[in-house]
């Protein structure tokens, strides 16, 4: 059987597309029946929270790529996360690759 619609838009954006935000609320009502919201709430408290950790998973694929390619490279403190930044040796080919774009 085929997943109703909720939306024709078929638009696949940063965003995400109509429907996949229908979808997104509609999951968080049924997992919170009792949710009441502005439109600004629903945005930031019902969505935001959940699109952040799709995209830190998609933050951390390109990273392990980045630094697989030696574009970056990363510094560990005791007691901290990992931080990343450029690899100073790697400039004119970062900046070669970003030309290409």
């Amino acid at each position: 059987m085929a997943r109703p619609t909720l939306s024709s838009d078929s638009r696949n954006d940063e965003s995400g597309s109509e429907g996949e935000i229908a979808y997104a609320i509609l999951d968080y009502l049924l997992k919170h029946p009792d949710a009441k919201d502005t439109l600004e709430g629903i945005a930031q408290w019902w969505l935001l929270d959940r699109w952040t950790e799709q995209r830190v998973v998609d933050v951390q694929r390109a990273v392990s790529g980045l630094l697989s390619k030696g574009l970056i490279v990363e510094t560990c403190s005791s007691g901290t996360p990992p931080h990343y930044g450029i690899n100073r040796r790697k400039e004119s080919e970062i900046a070669e690759v970003l030309k290409q774009k």
